[in-house]
């Protein structure tokens, strides 16, 4: 893939909050999983896990930990990408637990990047209940959800939402 290819990859990905009745198949649940495994994390230590979550009454219980966000119902899958403190901390002491939330991160980003180029769609859920997930899901207390990913074969909204100029966001040398 070229730089172009790539730029145009990520112009068409897009959050999705409606999707079709179909399951995903267990080959597209791991496609989405195997993106994981290549993402970057400090010092290696991998301080994430995911929850994979089909089940729907599952999946009601976390739209109502998440306010009711329907789109985690209709979702067929919701990937919950959680930080794994332990792993981190046994390395890095206090600092690890910022270093799990960085690598949950962005183990949840290139799941989600990992899904679009496997032709379904996402939408990154970051607005919930942290002790409702926990209690639906079962976590035990060094595991924190950071992110509910939801995935299937979604219909894409008309058009991507504007964004900012980068010139907004980038600032030389300093601020």
């Amino acid at each position: 893939m070229n730089s172009s290819e790539f730029f145009g990859f990520l112009r068409t990905r897009s959050s999705v909050r409606e999707y079709s009745d179909e399951e995903l198949t267990s080959e597209e649940i791991a496609a989405v999983l195997l993106t994981v495994e290549r993402a970057p994390s400090a010092g290696n230590r991998e301080a994430w896990d995911v929850v994979t979550v089909t089940d729907v009454s599952v999946r009601e219980g976390l739209s109502d930990a998440a306010f009711q966000q329907q789109h985690l119902i209709q979702a067929p899958c919701v990937f919950v990408v959680c930080a794994n403190y332990v792993r981190s901390m046994s390395q890095y002491g206090e600092r690890g637990i910022l270093y799990a939330v960085q690598d949950a991160t962005i183990a949840a980003t290139y799941m989600m990047l990992g899904a679009h180029a496997a032709g379904l769609q996402t939408c990154w859920t970051g607005a919930f209940d942290e002790e409702a997930v926990r209690e639906a899901l079962a976590l035990p207390e060094h595991i924190r959800p950071l992110v509910l990913l939801a995935a299937g074969k979604g219909h894409l909204p008309p058009s991507n939402a504007g964004r900012m100029p980068i010139g907004e966001h980038v600032h030389e040398n300093i601020w």
